[in-house]
């Protein structure tokens, strides 16, 4: 169907007609879009635990010492800079690729063939023995895995309007946590299988694995291959190189600062820090449970299965409750309970090898993280103008990164220095200024031009 018309200001995401019940609101969520944005969700969320969170295990496990290993996290900011190459995604045809897929599809297909080739690359390598390839293969597929984000975010939001973007934000989130289940508890329990009992530290069980793992971005390519392409964008106006360059590096973020003038800054600033006490804190999340003395075992079933469950839970409960209550309540309440769940890590630590009490900060903290993820995603597809999809979205998902990142890759340090409690309660407190930006942007009222 054919995108409806975008939000006028944030307070439009409270004011949107609502479904007239709680079925009809539901339905949605089986609607042909919706299942496709399901297994995209999977090849989107595959990558990134196999070079951040399963990796940091992987690596803690080969000896590598936590410093490194929060420095290691900075990969991660090739996905704050996707934004630099969002443009040539958004505009620029891939030779033969893109006719025969469209535009939107072509640029999927390269980007997750080039995922499936990086995890092959880490899968040959060992990071003891072979840390600097290994980390080349890891910002391969980073970089591949934020390329085919960009396609992906301009796939979701051309197809279709914006009343539908909370409930395939929920479907694909769906996709993106069972990704996660499997490049998380996947990831242990095939290197767990290939493992000799009694025999430590062993690479070619993590091969294993990372080789699984690589052919397992079939499931995206297929739905690629077997997805229409969204309907094609209003044409350009521009003629001529100069043009060109203008329509697709400068018109989509000039956009935005028309668009929504003085609040344009208020929007930026939450944008860059609403997930700043999530992103920070879940880079010592791996090396926390090896240093607590959790097993491969517990690890992947505790926080790779029954983790994303309850992550899956809270999608869909925040996706019904924007389409109820309006995207920015359900953005505030995710921003606090998000921030006062990192306070249950810092009560875990003092419990020493504690399943039950793992079990329950974890159901916490991943409810809370899909609550907040699902109004969050919602809250930027709504800002997005269809002219400028792949663009403006990358630039919003870059911004939300690049603080976060950074600020990440020191975590090592700061628990080496004062400890696991002291960082989670510093990574709590971090979630206060994005209450107080999210209640700016929901009384700002920037207007959106046609």
């Amino acid at each position: 169907m054919p995108p409806a018309a975008y939000p006028t200001s944030s307070a439009d995401l409270d004011t949107a007609p609502a479904p007239s019940s709680w079925r009809q609101a539901l339905r949605v969520y089986a609607e042909p879009a919706s299942l496709r944005m399901l297994a995209l969700g999977f090849s989107s969320g595959l990558p990134l635990l196999l070079v951040l969170g399963s990796f940091g295990f992987w690596l803690r496990e080969a000896s590598i010492d936590r410093s490194s290993i929060g420095h290691l996290s900075w990969i991660g900011l090739v996905y704050a800079f996707k934004w630099v190459w969002s443009p040539l995604v958004d505009r620029m045809p891939l030779p033969l690729l893109s006719r025969l897929l469209g535009q939107r599809r072509a640029w999927l297909m390269l980007a997750q063939c080039g995922v499936a080739a990086g995890l092959a690359g880490m899968a040959l390598n060992d990071p003891q023995t072979a840390l600097g390839p290994i980390v080349w293969c890891a910002l391969a597929v980073a970089f591949a895995s934020a390329t085919q984000d960009v396609a992906l975010d301009a796939f979701r939001i051309e197809s279709a309007g914006v009343e539908r973007q909370a409930a395939l934000a929920a479907t694909y989130q769906t996709g993106y946590r069972l990704a996660m289940i499997w490049a998380g508890a996947g990831v242990l329990a095939l290197a767990a299988y290939a493992e000799v009992a009694g025999a430590g530290y062993q690479p070619g069980a993590w091969r294993f694995a990372y080789g699984a793992m690589a052919a397992s971005m079939a499931v995206g390519i297929l739905t690629t291959l077997l997805s229409p392409e969204p309907a094609p964008r209003p044409p350009s106006a521009a003629r001529g190189a100069a043009a060109w360059l203008r329509e697709t590096l400068v018109e989509p973020f000039a956009d935005f600062f028309r668009s929504h003038g003085r609040g344009a800054l208020v929007v930026l600033a939450l944008i860059a820090v609403y997930r700043i006490s999530d992103v920070v804190m879940g880079i010592m999340a791996n090396p926390f449970y090896v240093d607590m003395g959790y097993s491969k075992a517990e690890v992947a079933t505790v926080t790779k299965v029954y983790g994303v469950v309850m992550t899956l839970v809270g999608a869909f409960v925040g996706g019904a409750l924007a389409m109820r209550l309006g995207v920015m309540r359900v953005l505030m309440a995710g921003a606090a309970l998000s921030a006062l769940t990192n306070l249950l890590f810092a009560w875990l630590g003092t419990r020493g090898h504690d399943v039950t009490g793992l079990v329950l900060v974890v159901a916490a903290d991943n409810l809370a993280g899909g609550i907040a993820t699902s109004a969050f995603v919602a809250y930027l597809s709504g800002l997005t103008n269809i002219r400028y999809s792949a663009t403006q979205y990358a630039l919003f998902s870059s911004l939300m990164l690049v603080l976060p990142k950074f600020i990440a890759g020191f975590s090592g340090d700061v628990v080496d220095r004062f400890g696991y409690g002291a960082f989670f309660v510093a990574t709590a407190l971090l979630g206060l200024p994005v209450l107080a930006l999210v209640a700016l942007a929901r009384r700002s009222t920037p207007v959106r031009t046609p």
